[in-house]
């Protein structure tokens, strides 16, 4: 039987490829290690599914109504991939300093929402990104079929996240601390190309904006 919608297989790998970059699960596995130090290997695992709901959580909110918050105050899509694109920039120069900074937990709050959840997974480059590949194009809205494309990039980066935290301590005894900064320093690459596209995409949009007025 047909499925009334189709998977968008570039869309998905654009989609998972840019969040993995951002969310830069590796870069935080020290992170994750020295807030949960004092912690037993099963409290270290729930702690690691707790963060990852709470990014999920805010991701997927951001991702399927951020655009119509935008919408409802005037802001259109080349503002907001241009914005976007301005914050992953940033991002990506904290991830080329490499710089392993361990936030402060805040009182009487679970670490795995703050600060693990947000900002470090669930930030303002990877709500940014959510949002531009969910919010469509100028033509209208994303179909169904992209719509779910988008949702399951975001899983798939989520579950990668979860797995990463879940053997972090494997992770940190094969990698050490210079495969670690090395692999974070690469994604920032990476991130500052991803967010050169978007604000070259941003202003291609308003010039020929700009073109077409009378």
């Amino acid at each position: 039987m047909d499925l009334p919608f189709a998977l968008d297989l570039a869309l998905a790998v654009q989609a998972f490829v840019t969040l993995l970059v951002i969310m830069d699960p590796l870069g935080n596995v020290p992170v994750f290690l020295a807030l949960t130090a004092t912690d037993t290997a099963a409290r270290r695992r729930r702690t690691a599914r707790h963060a990852m709901t709470a990014a999920a959580v805010i991701v997927y909110v951001f991702a399927f109504f951020g655009t119509q918050i935008l919408a409802s105050l005037s802001i259109g899509l080349p503002a907001l991939q241009a914005g976007g694109g301005v914050v992953l920039f940033l991002t990506a120069l904290e991830m080329l300093k490499g710089d392993i900074l361990v936030p402060s937990a805040a009182e009487g709050v679970n670490v795995a929402v703050v600060p693990l959840g947000v900002p470090l997974l669930a930030g303002p480059g990877a709500i940014s990104a959510a949002m531009v590949f969910m919010s469509g194009s100028e033509t209208g809205p994303l179909d169904v079929g992209r719509q779910l494309t988008v949702a399951l990039a975001i899983a798939a980066v989520l579950l990668v996240v979860y797995l990463t935290m879940r053997y972090a301590e494997l992770l940190e005894r094969l990698l050490k601390d210079n495969g670690i900064h090395l692999v974070t320093r690469v994604m920032g690459m990476l991130l500052i190309a991803i967010s050169i596209e978007l604000v070259a995409t941003a202003v291609q949009a308003y010039v020929a904006g700009a073109s077409a007025l009378p």
